[in-house]
């Protein structure tokens, strides 16, 4: 198997002072010989966001401009089975819902491929294929929603169950006298219907979770209603996992008892070759060039999202 280093040293064989590695003729040959090999349509869904880069976040999430993209790279494609290469650390669940409903009205058999990361927005997408490969190395994240929160220093991403339950902390704390007054200045920068944004968001990721899976993954499983409702609590469950960030690997998945069908990645090496090339040419692709996501098919159809800082 090429490894990072080997796909490097490859990547500089045709480079020379004024001939930059060819980085888009090398991804695309992986991605043609994995289509080769599996006999199935190829997308590959990567962005940048593990690379040092300025570039703004909705370059590199999952945004409403990926139907787009994916409208590009399915033109032309034939046969109803896709392998989705999937390497997002995620964002926008209404972006993910359209990039599930359109990848679903045009292939009936989906299976994700996580080289690496599929985290939040990410990981609810790969919950709606029919299946999940993943190797020792790869993570799926929580989906527990994040809402944006204006503070004095700037917005940032909070849980949304971390809200709800900082407020009924503090309705049992400020009843209190002595401890209302430390209590009001945090209270006093959330809007009047936060707790219900907050509620929404936990129900919608974990009712879109659950629908996809009882109409994909367990869509032949005589208790697939309860058994999809089981996991997409479990994945949404800020309590348990206490991060956002955290890993969840194959065998966490495995020991959950979650019956999700997931596949090791090492059991078909070929399969495994040809996935993490792609993967490593992506990597190496965002790390020397402006390129922030790239969204490509087996056939070269392509779109990159692209940041230049001036």
């Amino acid at each position: 198997m090429p490894s990072w280093s080997g796909i490097l040293n490859e990547l500089n064989e045709n480079r020379t002072f004024d001939i930059p590695p060819d980085f888009d003729g090398i991804r695309r040959k992986y991605l043609a010989a994995l289509h080769q090999h599996t006999k199935r349509n190829v997308i590959l869904y990567a962005s940048g966001w593990l690379q040092e880069t300025a570039a703004p976040s909705e370059h590199l999430s999952i945004g409403d401009e990926d139907i787009q993209a994916l409208m590009e790279v399915t033109y032309g494609l034939s046969g109803d089975t896709l392998d989705l290469i999937l390497h997002s650390p995620g964002g926008s669940p209404e972006a993910a819902e359209a990039v599930v409903s359109y990848l679903r009205a045009r292939f009936s058999h989906i299976r994700v491929i996580v080289p690496h990361l599929a985290m939040s927005a990410a990981c609810m997408i790969a919950c709606a294929a029919d299946e999940i490969v993943l190797g020792k190395h790869s993570f799926l994240g929580p989906t527990d929603p994040q809402i944006i929160i204006p503070t004095p220093l700037g917005s940032r991403l909070v849980p949304a169950q971390a809200i709800l339950d900082q407020f009924e902390r503090a309705k049992e704390e400020a009843s209190d006298p002595g401890k209302l007054s430390a209590w009001l200045p945090m209270l006093q920068q959330y809007g009047p219907d936060l707790l219900v944004q907050c509620q929404s968001a936990l129900d919608m990721s974990e009712t879109l979770i659950e629908s996809w899976l009882e109409n994909y993954m367990f869509k032949e499983t005589s208790d697939r209603s309860e058994k999809a409702k089981k996991a997409a609590a479990w994945f949404a469950n800020h309590k348990a996992f206490k991060s956002h960030s955290r890993h969840i690997s194959r065998d966490i998945l495995i020991e959950a008892g979650l019956g999700l069908k997931t596949t090791k990645l090492e059991t078909d090496q070929e399969l495994q070759d040809l996935a993490l090339s792609v993967f490593h040419v992506a990597m190496h692709t965002f790390g020397a060039t402006d390129a922030t996501k790239i969204v490509e098919n087996h056939m070269g159809r392509a779109f990159i999202k692209q940041f230049r800082q001036m």
